[in-house]
């Protein structure tokens, strides 16, 4: 038993549509990234795992490239047969379903903060006597995540808002449906030039600019030419006081970075936006608490999506008010930000063979352990 292997089993995101209607539902639509990257995948095995790799026609890694360091490869979707000591990882929350969750899954599930729905998919892992090692949530000794998207999250955010804002300026048509670029220079070479085409350069509010998220916001408005003094960089210091806020209202685009933990008077609200001095035209918000009670960006009420990036906001005057609330940006830079990702988990997941003892993984029991007794 001592020389029994780990199985960690990285199920697929986007399963293909020749799977059956049934299994169709455990996509995450245009999701392109992946928990595990051939490197770390291979540092695994290297360290004594087993790595079992679903076969991924959306994965932004080629499945011949897990092949190549020595994963089998098994069918999209497979992980629900799989044996319940094999660990099942992933990046996106679960398909609605009902059917009792067996495993020890490692993901993001978006459950943890009352989110719409959220007993539903939290009481799936004690029905089927499983456990969840949610992502977001696990930290090292400070108390910081040990990976996160965040950089990522905001650099891609911010790029979409301001692609949308340049496109308000010279058309009035709706906002197309967007696609991951192959790598960051290609982004900033569109960004460069969408914006070229404008004539001049919108004015960007980043709040929780000193996060990872908020950085990858402000790195981006750089890389592409916005000048320092158009870029509003605020995190807690300037909200101390409490919103809604006027210079939001006041710039061109408005990026939500905060990660909220408690819950805080709105950025912004109805009454807000009916000020005449009103020049904001698009938010992106990527903290994306779109089902959370306490949003601090309580104007929109549901996610868009890459094939349609934004809602509109009913407002009076002009200009027109659009949100872009996509809960997977990180995926316009696929290949980027997993190698990023995966390569700050791998540390923990190395520690998944001793997950009774590790701290990031005891913690993480503890925690959700500590949630299914909140559940109702």
């Amino acid at each position: 038993m001592a020389d029994q292997k780990t199985i960690i089993h990285l199920r697929a995101e986007c399963p293909s549509l020749s799977l059956t209607l049934a299994r169709l539902n455990v996509s995450k639509p245009l999701e392109h990234r992946s928990a595990l990257t051939p490197t770390t995948a291979k540092a695994l095995l290297d360290a004594g795992y087993e790595v079992r790799v679903e076969r991924s026609t959306q994965r932004i890694f080629d499945d011949e490239e897990f092949a190549a360091v020595g994963c089998p490869l098994l069918p999209e979707g497979s992980w629900t047969e799989a044996p319940a000591d094999h660990i099942i990882l992933g990046l996106k929350e679960l398909p609605e379903d009902i059917f009792p969750l067996k495993h020890t899954h490692v993901q993001f599930a978006h459950c943890y903060k009352t989110q719409g729905g959220w007993a539903d998919v939290l009481s799936r892992f004690p029905a089927g006597k499983g456990t969840l090692y949610d992502l977001e949530f696990l930290q090292d000794e400070s108390g910081r995540r040990v990976a996160a998207f965040g950089y990522h999250a905001g650099f891609a955010g911010a790029a979409l808002g301001v692609e949308v804002w340049a496109h308000q300026q010279v058309s009035d048509a709706e906002f197309p449906a967007v696609s991951p670029y192959p790598n960051e220079d290609a982004l900033i070479s569109h960004i460069k030039a969408v914006v070229g085409k404008t004539g001049r350069q919108p004015r960007v509010l980043v709040i929780g600019a000193l996060g990872r998220c908020g950085r990858g916001a402000v790195d981006l408005c750089i890389k592409a030419g916005i000048a320092d003094e158009n870029i509003i960089r605020w995190d807690m210091a300037e909200t101390a006081k409490g919103g809604p806020f006027m210079e939001i209202i006041e710039s061109d685009i408005f990026v939500n970075c905060i990660y909220l933990s408690s819950p805080i008077p709105p950025f912004i609200d109805a009454k807000s936006l009916a000020s005449p001095s009103r020049k904001l035209a698009v938010v992106v918000d990527v903290s994306c608490d779109t089902t959370n009670p306490h949003n601090p960006i309580p104007i929109y009420s549901i996610n868009t999506t890459f094939d349609k990036p934004t809602v509109p906001v009913e407002v009076t005057g002009e200009p027109k008010l659009s949100v872009i609330s996509i809960d997977h940006l990180p995926t316009l830079l696929p290949r980027e930000s997993s190698e990023a990702f995966s390569a700050d988990l791998l540390p923990s997941l190395l520690q998944l063979k001793d997950r009774s003892t590790a701290r990031v993984w005891l913690e993480a029991e503890k925690l959700f352990k500590d949630k299914v007794a909140t559940l109702p």
